[in-house]
């Protein structure tokens, strides 16, 4: 794998406390524990997913 890897900002932006225990899991998979904690992760396809997941919960920053 290349040095140059693109990664991605996530942010939640919406309280867990109203959702699903499995977006829960996801969210915490992530690295994201409070409300507008900011993680920059590698852009790869099981990234994407988590990401897809709880895109109701997160906000997504391109090309970090």
């Amino acid at each position: 794998m290349s040095n140059n890897a693109k990664t991605i900002r996530v942010r939640l932006v919406k309280s867990v406390n109203s959702c699903q225990e499995r977006h829960r899991i996801s969210v915490r998979a992530l690295g994201l524990r409070k409300l507008n904690d900011v993680r920059e992760l590698k852009d790869s396809p099981s990234v994407r997913g988590l990401i897809n997941q709880v895109s109701y919960l997160v906000k997504v920053e391109e090309g970090a």
